[in-house]
């Protein structure tokens, strides 16, 4: 069971991201959620490519190798939800400073308002 652990994390992370991104008005908790969403990706790719006994590429050692591309990959995967999440709260200043409020419903009878 204990090695199911960090599978069921991921899920229970890329579940509670998933519901607060769909369900919630506020845009702030939004991007929250898409933060927890990513992070139960990350976590559940790390997981899967973990080796038991696995330790860094060296041609001097023998024995199994942990491939090092999964963690490459979600370190880049990290700067790019980084970025993503500051240019959105940028944005979401912006629509503060535009609209006055950050609730979804909100924000779109103002645009509708405007287009009238």
């Amino acid at each position: 069971m204990l090695e199911r652990l960090p599978y069921l994390a991921a899920i229970a992370l890329v579940g509670i991201g998933l519901v607060v991104l769909v369900d919630d008005e506020h845009l702030v908790k939004k991007v929250l959620g898409l933060n927890v969403f990513q992070t139960g990706i990350f976590l559940f790719f790390v997981t899967a490519a973990a080796r038991e006994g696995g330790r860094a590429p060296n041609v001097a050692d023998p024995g199994p190798y942990a491939n090092p591309l999964p963690q490459v990959l979600i370190l880049t995967a990290i700067v790019v939800g980084v970025s993503v999440t500051a240019v959105a709260l940028a944005l979401l200043v912006r629509i503060h400073a535009e609209y006055g409020t950050l609730r979804e419903d909100a924000v779109r009878a103002a645009i509708e308002e405007g287009r009238e």
